[in-house]
């Protein structure tokens, strides 16, 4: 199943810890670009999204952000250094000794010294596994999302290769009508001259004729291709790049049957087959 490049996917959830949403966002690119931005209570665990991340994608230029608002109602719970508060206590009474007539430190002054008191460390294993676990859940929506897209990619390709079906089928049938409208144009010029011909020549002639305007490689190779392509469609591995590969090769048999067009009608044929082409060519490119 082909797999669009193209995506968006947000998740969200509610804990004691507050609220967190991810959102994954992603365009076209040769390679796999990740861009993740954490907020800062979260940015330990970026080695675990990064790993998350290049575990289910190979292509794409991809944006993963994490929005996080604290709950209001966490009850901080402060910590006192008790190492610099004696410290603290200890110059105090040093000073005190120097100068008895000035006033004692209060364990207010104290307490209000840099340092001395902040806020408990928080046990972050809980908001951690639960903010990766909504990795989790949105990298799936997302997948579901480009699988959609994929799909929708795939039916207008297949739906491209059955109209170059029917103009390779049609050139087919063109091509013994131009080869005689050909041999029918070479002999009208020579009785326009009113000389004498030698048969021999004349059906060499004809036969270089029909040899430079021979398509018969050209539309089997187009034939072969839109097969390749059916095939690559039905695949559940990453089929982009070989994608684009198979286009190129599609362009270089178009070209080569526009260059051998003899009449107006393989010639609107090939014009109608490049078109075709360039529209896969412009959706391959979001395919992964």
């Amino acid at each position: 199943m082909l797999k669009s490049m193209t995506a968006f996917s947000r998740q969200e959830a509610v804990n004691d810890y507050g609220s967190l949403a991810w959102e994954l966002r992603s365009v076209n690119h040769r390679y796999l670009d990740l861009s993740i931005r954490l907020p800062e209570e979260l940015r330990s665990i970026e080695p675990q999204v990064r790993d998350k991340l290049n575990s289910k994608l190979s292509r794409g230029k991809v944006e993963a952000s994490l929005r996080f608002k604290p709950s209001g109602n966490t009850d901080a719970q402060l910590k006192v250094n008790e190492s610099l508060a004696g410290q603290i206590i200890n110059a105090a009474k040093s000073v005190h000794a120097l100068m008895p007539e000035a006033a004692p430190v209060s364990s207010v002054d104290i307490l209000r010294w840099p340092g001395v008191v902040g806020q408990a460390d928080t046990d972050l294993g809980p908001l951690q596994s639960a903010t990766l676990a909504l990795l989790s859940d949105a990298i799936d929506d997302y997948l579901a999302t480009r699988g959609r897209e994929g799909e929708k990619t795939a039916t207008m390709l297949s739906e491209r290769c059955d109209a170059m079906e029917g103009i390779v089928g049609r050139v087919r049938e063109l091509r013994p009508q131009a080869l005689e409208r050909q041999r029918n144009k070479l002999l009208g010029r020579i009785e326009e001259l009113g000389v004498e011909h030698d048969s021999n020549r004349l059906e060499q002639e004809l036969v270089f004729i029909a040899q430079r305007l021979d398509v018969d490689e050209e539309l089997d190779r187009l034939t072969a291709h839109i097969s390749e392509l059916r095939d690559i469609l039905k695949r559940n591995d990453p089929v982009g790049r070989r994608l684009d590969f198979l286009m190129q090769e599609f362009n270089r048999e178009a070209n080569t049957l526009s260059s051998k067009s003899a009449d107006a009608e393989t010639t609107a044929l090939a014009v109608d087959l490049k078109v075709l082409i360039e529209q896969m060519r412009e959706q391959v490119q979001n395919i992964e």
